[in-house]
């Protein structure tokens, strides 16, 4: 390597540690012995996992945001993977148009999106419980699983499904025997990014929230304004780890089918 490249490497590496380093503190945080937040930590203790888990509070609020999670990943998967499948496959008059609006979540700030689905959600009741939340998550959803399957879709031999319906299946046995398993990888990403776009979605929860209703982010910014302990740190932690092994599965899984395919 010429001294170009090994500058590069060092100058990518340190913008890596920066942008890695608040995540990687968090971690040490939640095993301090201090009943506040510290870094360096003195000590270690596992006590603040204990209180989390045993926690009334912090479980419900965790166990509201997985319910959430799940739910909107298949809402999401669903109208994501059959929104990418008409803009790339369709003619759609105003394809353009669609596809930018699709995408829109992506762009518009979360906090403009929160107050109005609030205006709109609290009129019809929709604050503060289940079916509100999934609504409001499938929407912020909906453009990672457009992303991953529209590319997935570009690589996808459009002949082999023109070769299947020759042969006399109907579009929607095309569908499901030869479309959707070459293209199951880009599905699967897209699921993972719309469970940990609601599972993590703060914003617009903390403006849809409700006493009972309350997501895992909202509770965590109830107790960061009213109870600070390394309880904070130990939710962040397990988080982090959480979308860590759902971002590790997906990668193992596309290699693994990427190894699985003929060359």
């Amino acid at each position: 390597m010429n001294a170009a490249t090994i500058l590069a490497a060092m100058v990518i590496g340190v913008i890596l540690l920066f942008l890695l380093l608040p995540t990687l503190i968090v971690i040490p945080m939640s095993v301090g012995t201090s009943p506040y937040i510290e870094f360096p930590p003195h000590g270690l203790t596992f006590r603040w996992y204990e209180a989390y888990f045993t926690d009334p509070d912090w479980m419900a609020a965790t166990w509201f945001s997985l319910h959430i999670a799940v739910a909107t990943t298949v809402s999401a998967t669903i109208i994501g993977t059959l929104a990418a499948v008409a803009l790339v496959r369709g003619q759609l008059p105003g394809r353009e148009f669609l596809q930018a609006l699709t995408l829109a979540p992506l762009i518009v700030p979360h906090i403009v999106i929160a107050v109005a689905l609030y205006l709109v959600f609290a009129p019809l009741g929709l604050t503060g419980n289940f079916y509100g939340f999934v609504i409001a998550h499938s929407m912020l959803a909906v453009p990672y699983v457009v992303i991953t399957v529209s590319a997935a879709l570009q690589r996808f031999d459009p002949n082999l499904e023109l070769a299947a319906l020759n042969c006399g299946a109907t579009r929607l046995q095309a569908f499901f025997h030869i479309m959707l398993p070459n293209i199951r990888p880009g599905v699967a990403a897209g699921a993972v990014f719309a469970f940990l776009a609601s599972f993590d979605e703060a914003t617009v929860a903390f403006f849809i929230s409700g006493i009972e209703g309350k997501t895992i982010t909202r509770k965590m910014f109830e107790d960061i304004d009213f109870n600070l302990t390394p309880v904070i740190a130990a939710v962040s932690a397990v988080l982090t780890l959480v979308s860590l092994f759902l971002m590790s599965t997906i990668e193992i899984a596309r290699h693994r089918s990427g190894q699985g395919r003929p060359g």
